[in-house]
């Protein structure tokens, strides 16, 4: 990459943060539990709107897997989450009114929130609908990779996004609070997956998946981006640039070997696909706060009047992160 492309992404980086500090204004906190964080703690950042029904679960997986504490952004929600999230402990949360789309889909809110705390901590952004598996996560904490990628001096994790859903009819299973969603959304596509590698931050782009064999087979490249780096050894120089699809400084988006090697990857097991999907598709669609004039959310409505099943023939039933490292969409790379 030239000179003059380096300086135009210094330049830009230093744009999205002064925009992350100035959009701080439009959060009020809630509940400000920060002065708990240690110097230690790893930390999970977060934005969402009424996901009340998921809340219990999410805590509860990270909180096993050794997240400390959460931050995280309330984008107005009325179905009961914010005041269950206050009453949590290792919670720090802070509302806003204000629009997710013009704060980047959340990016500005949680760029400010890592900038402010997170500097110098591993910092794990995630959904509420999104799970972390890494290599030997059935055993080890994500301290233990975080202390391997330290020891390894490597700064930023991926883990592409797994679209999980179940077999049959998307309502045919409701989801109760602190349930398991993978014991319903426990089937995923083991291929179909396209990898183009984004010369501007030196990112790869994945797509794929059942969200493009379902709801955009006659469009695929409009199918959502698969790629993420959700897990981050945090400097207040760095900035997220699109969702935790890519950052800056460019070299935290180089997280796959050029030289023909593996470098350790996980997944995010994304459970969107359960029997709350048709109502929150058609609110967040009504909404209209998403990406590119919310054509995915159109393509989401537009396809469950027909109330389309995910699962098909190729479909492959979850076991463990190994049967995935087998599967190609994740590995273990060096960490023994």
């Amino acid at each position: 990459m030239g000179v003059f492309q380096s300086y135009r992404l210094r330049l830009l980086r230093r744009r999205w943060l002064i925009r992350a500090i100035h959009k701080r204004r439009e959060l009020r906190p809630i509940v400000d539990r920060t002065h708990q964080i240690r110097s230690s703690d790893l930390l999970c950042f977060s934005t969402l709107r009424n996901e009340h029904v998921r809340l219990p679960f999410f805590l509860d997986y990270y909180r096993e897997k050794g997240i400390n504490h959460f931050l995280i952004v309330d984008n107005d929600s009325d179905d009961g989450g914010a005041e269950y999230l206050a009453e949590q402990p290792d919670v720090s949360l802070w509302h806003t009114r204000k629009s997710y789309k013009r704060a980047r889909f959340g990016v500005d809110w949680l760029n400010w929130l890592q900038f402010r705390y997170g500097h110098n901590h591993w910092c794990l952004v995630v959904d509420p609908d999104e799970f972390l598996i890494y290599p030997f996560c059935d055993t080890r904490p994500i301290r233990a990779l975080t202390d391997w990628l330290d020891a390894s001096s490597i700064k930023s994790f991926s883990a592409m996004l797994l679209d999980m859903y179940p077999k049959g009819r998307l309502d045919e299973q409701p989801y109760q609070p602190g349930q398991n969603p993978l014991e319903i959304a426990s089937w995923f596509d083991s291929g179909n997956y396209t990898v183009e590698k984004n010369k501007k931050f030196g990112n790869l782009w994945i797509q794929g998946g059942p969200r493009a064999r379902v709801f955009f087979p006659d469009r695929p490249e409009k199918a959502p981006a698969l790629n993420k780096i959700p897990l981050v050894k945090w400097n207040r120089r760095y900035a997220y640039v699109s969702s935790t699809h890519m950052l800056l400084p460019r070299g935290l988006n180089q997280v796959y070997d050029e030289w023909g090697g593996e470098k350790a990857s996980g997944l995010l097991l994304h459970t969107k696909f359960l029997d709350t999907f048709s109502v929150k598709a058609q609110e967040e669609l009504q909404r209209g706060q998403h990406y590119a004039a919310s054509v995915e959310y159109k393509a989401y409505a537009q396809t469950m009047r027909d109330d389309p099943e995910l699962w098909c023939k190729w479909s492959e039933k979850y076991i463990n992160w190994r049967q995935l490292e087998i599967l190609g969409l994740m590995s273990k790379g060096n960490w023994a």
